[in-house]
């Protein structure tokens, strides 16, 4: 998955307007314009289209955890400029205060099965023996299974 894509569907799943994206960004430490937020969430296709860089994806996340957890009293985490899928499901477990079992039952709305075990691999450091790398078709399960359970009413932009 791009970056891009990252961004559009968790601003599909929670609903965000234009302006909320442009302070999530600035919680996590990215200064941006809207219009800059508004050319990262352009389909890849259309005129003024911007790739947003790992960069600005990170701060996009860590003030997505700040929104939804409270910004934190001590020094503010700088945002990565090498985001992996497995740094990108951390934040997102953070964000919404997840448990495993949070996680599975967000895959299995996304139609995806996987059990407690593979995922446990998922959060181990990269240097241990039963670290796994995490896919994109897991971030997109999990992006899907975040629409269906925090807004269930529409449809799914796939």
């Amino acid at each position: 998955m791009t970056t891009n894509d990252i961004l559009r569907r968790t601003r599909y799943a929670f609903d965000f307007k234009n302006q909320e994206m442009l302070e999530i960004f600035i919680s996590g430490g990215i200064e941006l314009k809207l219009f800059d937020v508004k050319t990262m969430l352009y389909k890849d296709e259309d005129n003024g289209f911007r790739e947003a860089t790992h960069r600005e994806l990170a701060g996009f996340l860590n003030g997505f955890i700040n929104l939804k957890r409270g910004k934190r009293e001590d020094l503010q985490s700088e945002p990565e400029n090498i985001l992996t899928n497995n740094v990108v499901l951390r934040k997102y477990k953070i964000a919404m205060n997840w448990r495993d079992e949070d996680i599975l039952e967000t895959l299995m709305l996304g139609d995806m099965k996987f059990s407690k075990h593979e995922l446990s691999a998922l959060f181990r450091k990269p240097t241990h023996t039963h670290y796994r790398l995490c896919k994109d078709q897991l971030i997109r399960k999990l992006l899907i299974g975040m629409h269906r359970r925090y807004r269930p009413t529409s449809d799914i932009e796939e």
